[in-house]
């Protein structure tokens, strides 16, 4: 029997939001819980365990996970602690367990308030407690791939897809890299080119964009005959370390210059398209004349307040920018504000009630709108996110004023998909405006009922506009900030 040991440690930092991310906010499992949890959804820990469930010699141990939703540096004492019982959790499995070999599940774009590098940190704990084992990890593609991470990781798989629904299908590459390093079938040979480039915008979408050229010369990569896995790693740009850039990463079976020679092949088109790689943004006046021009459904990506990307969730830039507005259409906002949801929950449903919204995790960037609302529903704040993992954000309340549905939670979340407001009642289709705090991740949710999508150009923690932000501590020159020059 070969017995695989598997942990997840996930969260995506946002320097510039503010608001920490603590040890409580991190959802955790353990154990058996990991394999209830994930069995049956569309993550990388379910990809790998149907592979591995076809190889009745394998047993998986599982020891912990733990994944928060994006958000601001984590504290020190909570990203001790954090580790610390990961590696905990991991030290009792391999006491009780000979270990064979080793899956992480990492995001990969963590940062604590003093730590650059928790992944990193996490994996030489992982070393030094169960030794020099196949050990891969799969990765999201805006992980800030640190020097430390590769030295300590056989095979690095990352994601293939923006918007991302490929994470099932990275969990079973990385099963089948690991099988291959069990039956000792490849000496892999991990090759990385580091490019000075941040990018943003429309031209990162996988199906229709440049970028999806260079993730498909990776995906040739992976289905050649010593092909072990290949990408184009972009970074999160909102995670100001000093190991932020793109990576182009190229694994083989031996054949080393092979390798090399394909990353940087691969790092010269991404750099010679660079320009595109920046986003077309539209002002919040703009899109309101885009929305009342149009015919069903227009979709505001406020990418600037990007939850998924790790942003704050209480700008109430757009909504105030409608309730300014002359725009009678139906209109769908989401906003974290715990103390107005506490404020509508103590009102309760039907009554009237002013309530301040927003700018309470960012003030520096939002003043908070003072609005009459009429408290429509009120919500436990469990539900379900598409790919099938629970979400929380606590209680949830919706208020509406006037035209204006708001959908406001005690805790961020994911504001990408569809179930996040229909599970409250707030069906999208029925709106002619609905804000979405993503870049571009809403897409696979929205493409198919959205007549119109705006990028919106308003002031956030992970703006587009990379520019505006204060970066400190991203290795410089690097493109867009600076002007750079660069040779493969």
């Amino acid at each position: 029997m070969t017995n695989i040991l598997f942990a997840e440690m996930r969260q995506e930092t946002a320097s510039f939001n503010p608001y920490p991310t603590v040890y409580e906010m991190f959802q955790q499992s353990h154990g058996q819980q990991l394999l209830e949890k994930y069995q049956g959804t569309k993550t990388e820990i379910s990809g790998f365990m149907d592979v591995m469930a076809t190889r009745p010699a394998m047993k998986l141990v599982p020891t912990m996970s733990a994944a928060s939703v994006s958000g601001g540096a984590i504290p020190t004492d909570d990203l001790n602690r954090l580790i610390g019982d990961l590696t905990a959790s991991i030290e009792k499995a391999a006491a009780e367990t000979e270990i064979d070999a080793v899956y992480m599940c990492l995001h990969g774009a963590m940062a604590g308030e003093t730590e650059d590098d928790p992944e990193g940190r996490l994996l030489e704990a992982v070393r030094a407690i169960v030794g020099d084992v196949p050990l891969v990890a799969s990765i999201d593609l805006h992980a800030i791939l640190t020097d430390r991470m590769l030295e300590l990781i056989d095979i690095v798989i990352p994601f293939h897809t923006y918007p991302h629904v490929d994470q099932y299908e990275t969990g079973q590459r990385a099963a089948h890299c690991l099988l291959k390093l069990i039956d000792s079938e490849a000496s892999p040979e991990m090759v990385t080119v580091k490019v000075p480039l941040l990018v943003r915008g429309d031209e990162l979408i996988t199906e229709t964009g440049k970028f999806g050229e260079a993730i498909r010369m990776c995906q040739a990569i992976e289905a050649s005959e010593t092909g072990l896995a290949a990408g184009v790693n972009i970074g999160n740009a909102f995670t100001d370390v000093p190991e932020l850039r793109t990576n182009i990463l190229v694994t083989r079976n031996g054949e080393r210059e092979t390798a090399l020679r394909e990353a940087r092949q691969i790092a010269e088109f991404m750099w010679s398209h660079r320009e595109l790689f920046k986003a077309e943004l539209i002002s919040v006046e703009a899109s309101i004349e885009v929305a009342r021009s149009t015919d069903g459904l227009t979709v505001f990506s406020d990418a600037a307040d990007a939850t998924a990307s790790g942003a704050s969730g209480d700008s109430n830039e757009i909504l105030k920018a409608l309730v300014q507005s002359d725009f009678e259409g139906p209109c769908l906002v989401p906003v974290v504000d715990q103390q107005a949801v506490s404020m509508a929950v103590d009102a309760g449903e039907g009554a009237r009630v002013s309530v301040t919204l927003g700018g309470t995790l960012d003030p520096g960037r939002f003043t908070p709108l003072t609005l009459e609302v009429e408290v429509l529903r009120i919500y436990d704040g469990h539900f379900t996110y598409e790919n099938g993992l629970p979400g929380f954000g606590g209680r949830v309340v919706i208020l509406r004023h006037e035209n204006i549905d708001v959908l406001v939670v005690e805790r961020s979340l994911f504001f990408v998909g569809q179930q996040v407001f229909s599970s409250h009642g707030c069906n999208p289709a029925d709106y002619q405006i609905v804000v979405v705090k993503s870049p571009n991740g809403f897409r696979p949710y929205y493409d198919s009922i959205a007549a119109a999508i705006c990028a919106v150009d308003v002031i956030g923690s992970t703006s587009a506009n990379l520019r505006s932000l204060p970066f400190k501590n991203v290795a410089r020159p690097i493109f867009p900030l600076d002007e750079v020059t660069f040779e493969v």
